[in-house]
Parts: structure tokens; sequence; C-alpha cells
């Protein structure tokens, strides 16, 4: 049987710093479809640069809608969903190739994602996880607006072979990039529950981000990846919190206007 086509799909803004180690790993790949949300840096003229077909849209803050829109305007059999802070590693194309060589009775599969954090992997701390990036087209959908789920069609298979995941070199990157994912995931949070009671609010602004340092540094380990894993472990348990501070401005804002 012949090779399938793959097409990998890449969501972008301001990624110029990224892109570039992005799409040299994807040199194997049929097609490049990037969805930009109109960055103002290079990122556009280093995407089509290798060859990429790039569809301008705006974000709105619903990545689900973003990847749903690069997946249409695929024409590969097969669609590798990616970041452009991810990299496909040698292992994990060979066993791409390997299912678009021999077909696979998995219409999507699981794929181990390592995280870097300021250049140093965490393997610890619960961070190193499966994600569905890889699946046949048409028969996965993202749906969720930040934390998007994906609804496959089928059954899911599972990689061993992980790919990098680069998101924060920095701590002021992560903070930066947090200040924005946390006002989405606080939006998205008061559109679908409007103003939460106080009893909850208190308890995800004060035990929960306590109790879920203690899961990621602990429970999961997270001291084996040294004073790295220490910092991130504090830096993640504070965007939870962040999170429901913006919530419950939002339900302030939001009773304000009421009155």
């Amino acid at each position: 049987m012949p090779r399938a086509k793959i097409s990998a799909v890449i969501i972008t803004k301001n990624e110029e710093r990224n892109i570039e180690r992005c799409l040299r790993s994807l040199s194997w790949v049929d097609e490049i479809v990037i969805v930009d949300g109109y960055s103002t840096d290079r990122t556009v003229d280093i995407a089509r640069s290798f060859g990429a077909k790039v569809i301008s849209h705006k974000f709105e803050g619903d990545f689900g809608m973003e990847r749903n829109i690069g997946n249409e305007n695929t024409t590969g059999e097969w669609i590798l969903a990616l970041d452009a802070d991810e990299v496909i590693t040698q292992k994990a194309c060979h066993k791409i190739e390997e299912i678009l060589e021999n077909g696979s009775a998995y219409n999507a599969y699981n794929v181990p994602r390592l995280q870097y954090f300021l250049g140093k992997p965490l393997r610890h701390g619960g961070r190193y996880h499966s994600i569905v990036n890889f699946f046949k087209k048409g028969k996965a959908r993202f749906d969720g607006k930040v934390h998007h789920l994906v609804l496959v069609d089928g059954g899911i298979g599972q990689f061993e072979e992980p790919i990098e995941h680069y998101p924060f070199n920095t701590i002021s990157e992560f903070i930066q990039k947090h200040d924005r994912y946390t006002y989405y995931e606080a939006r998205e949070m008061f559109e679908n529950f409007k103003a939460g009671k106080l009893k909850e609010v208190k308890y995800n602004l004060t035990v929960k981000p306590l109790k879920l340092f203690f899961k990621t540094y602990f429970k999961k380990k997270g001291y084996k990846d040294g004073i790295i894993g220490l910092v991130f472990c504090i830096l993640f348990s504070w965007s939870y919190f962040l999170r429901w501070a913006k919530y419950w401005e939002l339900c302030q804002q939001g009773t304000n206007n009421e009155r």
C-alpha cells in the first residue's frame, strides 16, 4: 500500500523565536498548515520560507476553533497538531512514518510530551504526560476554548516516543504567558458558570493552590527535578491562583454592572 500523506497544523501568533526550530523538525511531512493570529513579527515570513500554507485568522482566545480551522484546510490523510514551541523527535518521526507506511487500526494516538523549563526537561511533577495530537483527518475534533478536549471517533493508540515542548525559556516568559492564558481561562469560566459561590472561590484562591503544589512537588515527585522543579511547581500553583483571582474579578465586575 502507498504511504499515506500527513499534514502538520500549527497555531501561531508572534512566534518568531520558536517557529523555525519547530518547522525544521517537520521537513519530512507532506504539508504544513499554519493558522496565524495576525503576527506582527517575522513568524509568517519564516513559515512561508519553509513552504507552509498560512491562514490568517483573528485570534479571539478559542484555541479549539483555531485547531479545527487548520485541520479543515489540510490535504493529508493524517494530521499532526503541534504548537510553535514543540519539536518532533527522531524517534517520534520514525514511529509516525511506520504508521503512514503500514496503516493502523487506531484513528488517533496519544503522544507523550516532554516539557522543558529554562532549558531543562521536567520528567516529574506530572508534567510528562500524553496528549492526542496525531490522528486521521475527519476522525478527531477539538472542543473547548483554552484547555481543549480532543473528541475522537474510534480507538486511540499510545506512543512511547515523545515530542519535546519548550514553552518557557525564562521565568518572565512564564509569567507573561500565564497572564494571558489565565485571562482566557477566567473568561471561559465566567461565560460558562457566571458568578460562583463565594465559598468555592475562596477555596480555589487559598486551599487548592497549596494542594496543587503538594501534589506536583511531593506526590508527583517534582522535587526530583531539583531547584528547577521547585521553581516550576511554585509558579504552576501560582498560575492556578491567578486564574481564579481573575475569575473572581470578572464576577465582581458582573455584579457591579447588574446594580
